[in-house]
């Protein structure tokens, strides 16, 4: 039997990994590369802010795992990984049910001699209570899709309500990334509205709050970013409470620790992430957030045959802490896992994980963007902002598509959005 290489969860890390994989091991009969995602489609995480507002279209942004699977030769299983038995290596994929509960593929198993976990991050509300009921977390494009639509149907109600004063409230929980990028994008899009029929809507009528525990928002990036984005966010209307802590949630509304009533007609938690649960459940050596504990070649504890990357990866940083979950994490972490995976076969020695911060960029919308450059692109760090922090941001997402794709397909797509551009709206509002 050929070996079997097995990656689960098709996020940036995951993706550009198996890819990698695939690429050299194209001419080998031996290995076979395989990934597990419980989605048909891949979307970059980072744009999920922008699906949720409708600045973004997610059917044409999506890529294709099967497609992928065809042009780069490697196996692809659609199904929600359920559970990893380590001892007799393999993988448990959870049935798949039709809406009327019907089962329509069972249970299956998938064996592996070397398997890479790479499912990503979950919204971890902390056991708040109200919190998994009535709010909208941006971890999947399902639940950005599920804001949006419940967006659309807010906008129409405050548009047609007979009474002018009447406001749209939306409150996000979470000063990080996904929370202060959303709130930037939603003042954005309320400003083009009119263009499309909202005539009676205006900035005037959505409220947008960030609601952070802590003194500052952004609080994994240098202070000086912090304090710029909320000088930022504030002047476009979004009100910034820090130092604030939820109690619990409501259908219609927030309620703090101190016992105040934040009325929001539309609430998104943001604030922190956690593992999937079956990592640990599976009995792996995970850390109180259920990340998987790592060696510095990125195999997890105990388990040589078994690698972390990603989010759900628990790496400590020799100057402390560990790696943070972003998407040049997991970039760089696939480079390592591809390289270590592949030198088992050649009979080479492995390479030890070490991240290196290229800096962070915060984009909020049309009105700005700013960060911090660090790394081989400038020595020491610089604080950019406006059109070159916009520019930097930009190319992210194409180095990502770089990956992916390859230079040529990723200049077709650049070309692709363009006239997409120009021939669709500018907002998706349905």
């Amino acid at each position: 039997m050929s070996k079997q290489i097995v990656v689960i969860g098709g996020g940036a890390g995951g993706l550009e990994l198996v890819i990698k994989l695939a690429r050299k091991l194209k001419r080998s009969t031996e290995v076979n590369v395989t990934l597990i995602d419980m989605n048909a489609s891949h979307i970059w995480k980072p744009l999920l802010h922008e699906v949720a507002t409708g600045s973004l279209d997610s059917n044409h942004d999506e890529t294709s795992y099967r497609m992928l699977a065809r042009k780069h030769k490697f196996d692809f299983l659609l199904g929600r990984a359920t559970r990893v038995d380590a001892q007799e290596q393999v993988v448990h994929i959870a049935a798949e049910s039709d809406d009327d509960g019907e089962v329509l593929v069972a249970e299956r198993m998938l064996r592996f001699d070397q398997l890479v976990l790479s499912p990503g991050s979950l919204s971890n509300d902390f056991g708040t209570s109200g919190v998994a009921e009535h709010c909208i977390k941006l971890d999947s494009r399902a639940e950005a899709e599920r804001f949006h639509k419940l967006y659309l149907k807010q906008l129409h109600r405050v548009s047609s309500a007979a009474d002018q004063e009447t406001k749209l409230s939306v409150v996000i929980v979470g000063g990080g990334a996904t929370g202060v990028e959303l709130a930037a994008d939603l003042h954005n899009v309320a400003g083009r509205l009119q263009e499309y029929g909202f005539e009676k809507f205006s900035h005037e009528r959505l409220n947008v709050s960030v609601i952070e525990a802590g003194s500052l928002l952004l609080p994994r990036l240098p202070e000086r970013i912090g304090n710029s984005v909320r000088k930022e966010l504030t002047r476009i209307g979004v009100a910034v409470l820090t130092d604030t802590r939820i109690e619990s949630a409501e259908k219609d509304a927030l309620i703090t620790s101190d016992g105040s009533r934040i009325q929001a007609d539309v609430s998104v938690w943001a604030a922190g992430v956690c593992a999937p649960a079956f990592l640990a459940e599976s009995g792996l050596p995970c850390d109180n957030l259920g990340r998987v504990k790592v060696n510095p070649d990125l195999s997890v504890e105990g388990f040589p045959n078994i690698y972390g990357a990603g989010d759900c990866c628990c790496c400590p940083m020799k100057e402390g802490g560990t790696v943070p979950p972003r998407a040049q994490s997991a970039h760089q972490m696939a480079a390592v896992v591809a390289h270590n995976i592949l030198a088992t076969y050649k009979g080479k020695s492995s390479r030890n994980f070490v991240y290196k911060d290229f800096g962070s960029l915060i984009s909020l919308s049309r009105f700005s963007t700013v960060g911090n450059l660090m790394g081989n692109l400038v020595r020491g760090t610089v604080f950019v902002e406006g059109w070159l922090a916009r520019m930097f941001y930009l190319s992210l997402y194409r180095m990502h598509q770089n990956a992916v794709h390859g230079p040529l397909s990723t200049l077709l797509i650049m070309l692709g959005d363009r006239i997409h551009k120009a021939t669709r709206a500018d907002l998706k509002l349905h």
